[in-house]
């Protein structure tokens, strides 16, 4: 079985302007959790382009240098499918507490992407807790997520 994150490192953060209000509230959770966090953008409501914000966020990830990775836009699927593009990502659209919660257990995701257009805020703050909070199962999933990378 495995174990939740290493919440010692900061967390990484991003969202293109969609995600951009959802990205303060969970950057404001965060701080009232005592944890740290590296904002990689946007910093305004002004129209952007989601890969300028999802691959940092994602190198950060697959480097080591943050526990995991929230990236938000509207649907998601935009920052997601980015994100996914690095080897060792797993990234995970969430909208739902039960898929957050599956999403590491089972696929051991390591950035949440959340659309932002599809969830509540107090909704997207419990995802981010169960996410960050839950641990990967291992066992039988742990075969099917080594068969997930390309090389």
């Amino acid at each position: 079985m495995g174990t939740p994150f290493d919440l010692s490192k900061p967390i990484a953060i991003g969202s293109d302007h969609a995600g951009f209000e959802y990205k303060k509230n969970l950057i404001s959770f965060i701080e009232g959790n005592g944890l740290s966090y590296t904002d990689y953008g946007t910093y305004s409501k002004d129209s952007v382009d989601y890969p300028d914000f999802a691959h940092p966020v994602a190198s950060a990830v697959e480097k080591g240098e943050v526990a995991f990775g929230i990236l938000l836009c509207g649907s998601a699927n935009g920052v997601a499918m980015t994100a996914n593009k690095h080897q060792g990502i797993r990234a995970a659209i969430c909208w739902g507490e039960e898929l957050s919660k599956l999403s590491r257990e089972h696929n051991d995701a390591n950035i949440i992407c959340i659309p932002a257009r599809f969830v509540q805020e107090e909704d997207a703050e419990r995802m981010v807790d169960i996410f960050m909070h839950t641990a990967f199962e291992g066992g039988r999933h742990r075969l099917r997520v080594e068969k997930v990378r390309c090389s």
